[in-house]
């Protein structure tokens, strides 16, 4: 059984539909031990505790600097002792300390089809703005292991979703979660659950 932590900034959606599919067996073969925010305030903890799943807030504001922060947020995960980290809208930059410690078992849902609109400052609408004012006519969602760059570790999957004209930042931004991430993020877990995902020079392949 994968043991998953999830770690979310917002409402979770994303959590929400890997709770969702767990239910429903889409995804087999593991549960969510535990969800991590650095938001106290962030609707996913109580989507969490209304599951019965513990539910931890790590925010930067309750310590002196970002390093003890991270000191922090490393240290719970390791007593959490996941198999897997999910990030599902977690807005935060991943410490290395992390990376290491969790190698090729951290995986992050990205709203756009990665190269395109990623790396520094592509987060949450800022990713849908940007689509727009470039006016691509396909956007969509990516799934990938995290490395120590900003969304370039290997992809696991990725989902395309149309581009509208008239579209807002917000109503693309609610048809990329509803068309692609709610439906891909839940499959890679499901598929890494199952052993069929396969890092090899740098590249994810399923098997």
């Amino acid at each position: 059984m994968l043991r998953l932590l999830v770690c979310v900034s917002g409402g979770g959606t994303n959590l929400q539909a890997i709770l969702d599919a767990i239910d429903s067996g889409a995804i087999t073969n593991a549960k969510v031990e535990a969800v991590i925010s650095n938001n106290a305030n962030a609707y996913a903890l109580e989507r969490a505790r209304n599951k019965g799943i513990d539910a931890f807030c790590i925010s930067p504001k309750s310590y002196e600097n970002r390093e003890l922060f991270h000191q922090a947020l490393v240290e719970k995960a390791k007593e959490i002792h996941p198999d897997l980290i999910v990030l599902a809208g977690f807005l935060v930059a991943i410490p290395s300390a992390m990376i290491d410690a969790f190698e090729n078992r951290i995986i992050n849902i990205h709203p756009s089809l990665i190269p395109s609109f990623c790396g520094v400052g592509f987060y949450g609408l800022h990713v849908h703005e940007a689509v727009l004012a470039r006016g691509v006519k396909v956007t969509g969602a990516t799934v990938h292991f995290v490395d120590k760059g900003m969304d370039t570790g290997p992809i696991i999957l990725q989902k395309a979703v149309e581009v509208k004209q008239g579209d807002t930042p917000k109503q693309l931004q609610l048809r990329v979660m509803e068309e692609a991430e709610w439906h891909i993020l839940p499959k890679a877990i499901d598929l890494i659950a199952n052993g069929r995902v396969q890092v090899v020079e740098g590249k994810a392949t399923i098997i």
